[in-house]
């Protein structure tokens, strides 16, 4: 999965969305990726679901003569012709804490000591965050388990209906891998094809891997955040890499924009998303890293108005790594990868082999986004033991031999990536 994820208040109304599907799939993204659509409720976020049949109004083109859905079916239609499958995110573990759905299936809902409908919460940096606007459903222990089974399954069905390809299902880890089992085997039943991706940031790689048995395609990873160094990455990409294969990103709508992050150091985001798209078998940007947009994205207060492009113009890179990533399929899967110890401490040897065929690949990536890094060895089939003949398929600058001894000075936050085949 090569995703795009057209943060839909950034987007605006549907009839707006083909110039950037048409740019996506110029890129080389080949799924859409859409956070919630559905109608919220009083406090405007996308992820606090009021309706789950309803269509947020904001998104809706008044005077065509259309049904909401069908305004949907269009736009999904629309990508469909570009070339591309589409997801849309799917909330299950909780819904606007002002849903009708909590008048009329009270049973469906956590409830505290005093009665009261519970807020769903998490830790984050060792302080309790509680989202005061949503509810959390009782997967787990409510009274009316297949009203509540039956209510979702319906909107699985529903969504499907109006087009779309597959779910990113938020915050899966906080739902039980039973309901999971039986929600994903009725819509692949009825849909075959349809992907199931699941959010699992924020916990540990054990309840990820947990997560991912219950039979999701993907599972979304945490190499965002990692140092180039720490062994936690590593850690738990083998724990989990034989159940589902996962998603890497440099950003998303959750986290600051990179290039705010980054000062605007056009080379740290080249870095970063050279390594997200090679680490793992999916990649994901939001709309706007393209050029290096630095405004975040914000679930309730983002409008189209916050489009921009005046920043760095990355489009030209992301589309040479996009298709390294699609013309060699080792980079498609999570198989066996390490990091190689380097003499130079600033740059990052990433080895990958292939489980599906006798391709390996070696990344040689400077982390150092502001300096020229050397790299020298005598022997490069000692790093990538398929050895020798070794060819150059990096997004920039490949070149057309490379000898050993290998010396080369990488400019400021370059990857050079090599492939060689085993016997």
């Amino acid at each position: 999965m090569i995703l795009y994820d057209l943060f839909p208040l950034l987007a605006g109304r549907f009839s707006q969305w083909e110039v950037h599907f048409r740019r996506a799939k110029s890129m080389g993204f080949d799924w859409i990726f859409l956070n919630p659509i559905q109608r919220t409720g009083a406090s405007r976020s996308l992820y606090s679901v009021a309706d789950y049949f309803a269509v947020n109004p904001l998104l809706l083109d008044p005077g065509q003569g259309m049904t909401d859905d069908d305004q949907v079916r269009r736009m999904t239609a629309r990508a469909h012709g570009e070339g591309l499958r589409v997801m849309i995110d799917l909330v299950i573990n909780h819904c606007a804490v002002d849903s009708p759905l909590t008048r009329e299936h009270p049973d469906w809902f956590v409830r505290g000591q005093d009665g009261r409908v519970r807020n769903p919460s998490c830790v984050h940096n060792g302080e309790t965050v509680v989202w005061c606007d949503l509810a959390q459903f009782d997967h787990r222990n409510t009274r009316d388990p297949e009203g509540l089974h039956g209510h979702f399954a319906r909107v699985l069905e529903h969504l499907a209906g109006l087009g779309f390809d597959g779910f990113r299902c938020d915050a899966a880890y906080q739902v039980p891998s039973s309901l999971w089992r039986r929600l994903m085997g009725e819509v692949r039943a009825r849909h075959p094809g349809v992907s199931f991706v699941a959010e699992t940031l924020g916990c540990s790689a054990e309840e990820t891997r947990e997560t991912a048995r219950a039979g999701f395609d993907f599972v979304f990873n945490s190499s965002k955040w990692w140092n180039y160094q720490d062994g936690w990455l590593m850690e738990g990409y083998n724990l989990v890499r034989d159940t589902s294969p996962s998603i890497s990103f440099a950003e998303s709508h959750d986290t600051p924009r990179l290039a705010e992050e980054l000062n605007g150091n056009t080379n740290g985001l080249k870095q970063r998303y050279l390594f997200s798209a090679l680490f793992s078998a999916g990649v994901m940007i939001p709309a706007g890293f393209e050029f290096a947009m630095r405004k975040p994205l914000h679930v309730a207060d983002t409008t189209p108005a916050d489009w921009s492009e005046g920043g760095a113009d990355l489009r030209g890179f992301i589309t040479s790594v996009n298709s390294v990533k699609r013309e060699h399929p080792i980079f498609q899967e999570d198989g066996p990868t390490s990091f190689v110890p380097c003499a130079n401490p600033n740059i990052l040897l990433m080895r990958k082999s292939s489980t599906r065929s006798r391709a390996e690949a070696l990344l040689i990536l400077n982390k150092d986004m502001w300096s020229h890094q050397e790299f020298y060895t005598d022997r490069m089939r000692d790093l990538l033991p398929a050895g020798v003949p070794l060819r150059d398929v990096s997004p920039e600058y490949p070149l057309d031999e490379v000898h050993e001894p290998f010396h080369y000075a990488l400019r400021p936050g370059q990857g050079i990536v090599l492939l060689a085949s085993r016997p």
